[in-house]
């Protein structure tokens, strides 16, 4: 993965100190993704982000894969609380978020 973000050794550290194997599988409910989607998604083996949910050992390149592909579809992540939504990389409401609005307001 060669996003800007991933390039900040500071921003690394931190996420892997906040991001636990819990907001993982948080996350993937909120999208409503299968652990093989997640896995898809952040371009991870499916049996290492079982390992990384089931509080297993994994390299730190799985959790920042799967960290930055669910911040990038807007949920943000502070240890001691579940995943909430905050802003995509495009500074917007995730999709999902978008066309339930949309959808209220029609």
């Amino acid at each position: 993965m060669s996003s800007l973000a991933m390039s900040n050794t500071v921003e690394q550290q931190i996420v892997l100190h906040q991001f636990t194997p819990r907001h993982s599988v948080q996350a993937r409910l909120m999208l409503g993704w299968s652990r093989e989607d997640l896995a898809r998604e952040a371009d991870v083996e499916v049996d290492a982000l079982q390992r990384f949910e089931s509080h297993g050992d994994v390299g730190d390149a799985v959790r920042l894969n799967v960290a930055f592909r669910l911040e990038a579809e807007g949920l943000v992540f502070f240890p001691g609380f579940a995943p909430g939504w905050g802003m995509n990389v495009r500074g917007s409401l995730p999709l999902s978020s978008e066309h339930s609005v949309l959808e209220t307001v029609e």
